[in-house]
């Protein structure tokens, strides 16, 4: 395992917030298989101060040509790319990308060198914590998988979102996210009673990255 650096993590956390608060706090709330958005925040194309944002966003992620007007490229990847280069997180432990399978494949196959910072945990095995990144797939793509475990070739090409963990309550789960109802949102999920994720019909989870910082 690396060495624990508990302030670069706290710096993940701390740098998808301030987006979050630039955005207008919109959140996303799921009970069961219902979805709720209490309260509804800035959009990606609402003016240029947004839609300039979410172009820094894709500059990180190699695609300096993108922004927020731009409403049918999924961003939610170069977010995530955002937050970690921000924090301070280098490419060798996370490679930025324009979409979340690409840094995933990678994770995964390298997941097994030592002092990775983001190793791959089944759904059904982990409960994740603050800095972790929990994954879905997108629409009605689904990586191949058996018994809860999944391979970087089933995900090539495969539509899936990631969402960066923020807190953690009780037996719900707050994250953060990029291009989440056309903003960066902050949404809460709920944990069973051995605080695994419980299924959700629009986020299939299929792999929670631990932060092992």
């Amino acid at each position: 395992a690396p060495a624990p650096n508990p302030a670069l993590k706290q710096a993940l956390i701390s740098r998808a917030t301030r987006e979050w608060e630039f955005f207008g706090r919109q959140t996303v709330v799921f009970k069961g298989s219902e979805e709720s958005i209490p309260h509804v925040g800035a959009w990606e194309d609402d003016d240029y101060s947004y839609s300039g944002r979410v172009n820094a966003y894709w500059r990180t992620a190699g695609k300096p040509h993108y922004d927020g007007m731009d409403c049918r490229q999924p961003w939610s990847a170069a977010f995530v790319s955002w937050v970690m280069q921000g924090a301070g997180v280098p490419e060798y432990q996370f490679p930025p990308a324009p979409a979340h399978w690409v840094y995933l494949t990678s994770l995964i196959d390298e997941s097994g060198y030592p002092g990775r910072w983001f190793v791959p945990r089944r759904v059904a095995d982990y409960s994740p914590n603050p800095g972790d990144l929990v994954c879905a797939s997108r629409g009605s793509s689904r990586p191949a998988s058996y018994d809860g475990y999944t391979s970087s070739w089933a995900l090539e090409g495969a539509s899936t979102h990631c969402d960066l963990v923020v807190a953690k309550n009780g037996q719900t789960l707050d994250v953060i996210g990029g291009n989440v109802r056309n903003s960066v949102s902050k949404s809460t999920f709920e944990l069973d009673a051995q605080g695994h994720l419980l299924a959700v019909p629009r986020r299939p989870w299929f792999v929670i990255l631990q932060n092992r910082l």
